[in-house]
C-alpha cells in the first residue's frame, strides 16, 4: 500500500467513521455453499472448520482463527468441506462523509492469516459471545481489527489477496491521481489555496475537480485543507514553540484572530487554553 494513502488515513484519522451493521454467528453443518455479492464491507472471523473462497476463477483457503474480508460489489463463492464451519460475521461501513468506501483503494480485501491478528480477533470473539449487547465494545474491537490490518500491510507483511493486480480505470473513487493534490497542500499550508490552483495539479476544470474530490474522499478539498489545517496546529501548540500569531501565518490564515476562530470551531477550545 503506497505510504502516501496511509497518510492521508492518519490525517484524516479523527473524521473517519466505522458503522457496524448486522453482527452474527451462524453455524453451517455439513457442506454449505454461498454465492453471494455483498453491498458494504464484510469480514468473516472464522471459528472452526475450513473455508475455501473462491474470488474470479481463484481459489482461497481460510484456517480456524483466520480472518476473511470481503469488499463490496465482488462476487465470491464460499465453500465448507463435510464437517461445516462456524464464524462471526460483521457487515459495515468505513469511510470519510459521504465516501463510506474509503478502504477500496487499499487493496485489502483477503484471507488474514490467524497468526497476524490473533490478539485483535480474540478480543472480538470473547466480546461478541460474552457481551453482544454492548455493541461500542464490539466496534472498537472492530476499528482496532482494521487499523491493524492496514498496518501490517504498511510492514509489507499483509498483502489482500482476492484483487490482485492492476486496478481498473474505471473507477473514480481512486486517490491516485489525487497524490499531487495532496503532497501539495501539505507543502503549502502556509499560503492561502484557490480551487484553480489545486485543480491545475490535476488538469481538472475547477467545477469537475471538486466533485472528484469529494466523491474520492466523502468531503470537499476545502474540508480537508481544513482538517490538514487543524491537525498541524495542534502540533504547533504541543511543541510549545510558536505563538499563536506565528501559528497563524505558518498555516496561511491572515491573522491570530481568523486562525483563533477557526481553531475554536474545530476543538470546540480556543489555542490559547490548548493542552
Amino acid at each position: 500500500m503506497p505510504n502516501e494513502q496511509l497518510d492521508i488515513l492518519g490525517a484524516l484519522s479523527e473524521s473517519i467513521t466505522l458503522r457496524m451493521k448486522t453482527v452474527l454467528d451462524p453455524t453451517h453443518y455439513g457442506y454449505w455453499v454461498e454465492n453471494k455479492v455483498h453491498s458494504d464491507y464484510d469480514i468473516w472471523f472464522l471459528q472452526s472448520g475450513a473455508l475455501r473462497i473462491t474470488i474470479n476463477g481463484k481459489e482461497h483457503l481460510a484456517k480456524p482463527g483466520d480472518a476473511i474480508l470481503f469488499y463490496p460489489d465482488i462476487p465470491y463463492m464460499a465453500t465448507s468441506n463435510s464437517k461445516g464451519c462456524h464464524f462471526i460475521y460483521v457487515h459495515f461501513d468505513f469511510g470519510i462523509g459521504t465516501q463510506p468506501r474509503l478502504l477500496n483503494d487499499l487493496m485489502l480485501s483477503g484471507i488474514i492469516p490467524s497468526e497476524l491478528l490473533a490478539e485483535e480477533t480474540l478480543l472480538f470473539s470473547n466480546a461478541y459471545h460474552h457481551t453482544p449487547e454492548n455493541r461500542l465494545y464490539l466496534k472498537a474491537c472492530l476499528s482496532a481489527i482494521i487499523a491493524k490490518i492496514i498496518d501490517l500491510n504498511r510492514q509489507e507483511r499483509y498483502a489482500g489477496g482476492f484483487l490482485s493486480g492492476p486496478k481498473t480505470k474505471k473507477s473514480e473513487q481512486s486517490l491516485d491521481l489525487l497524490q499531487p493534490v495532496f503532497a501539495y497542500i501539505h507543502e503549502h499550508l502556509h499560503k492561502s489555496l484557490t480551487m484553480s490552483e489545486l485543480a491545475s495539479l490535476v488538469s481538472f476544470s475547477e467545477k469537475y475537480f471538486i466533485t472528484f474530490f469529494k466523491k474520492a474522499l466523502g468531503i470537499t478539498p476545502g474540508q480537508y485543507m481544513y482538517q490538514i489545517r487543524m491537525n498541524r496546529a495542534r502540533e504547533y501548540l504541543y511543541m510549545k514553540k510558536y505563538s499563536i500569531q506565528q501559528i497563524a501565518s505558518l498555516l496561511g490564515y491572515p491573522d491570530a484572530f481568523s486562525f483563533s476562530k477557526a481553531f475554536k470551531k474545530y476543538y470546540h477550545v480556543p489555542p490559547s487554553k490548548f493542552e
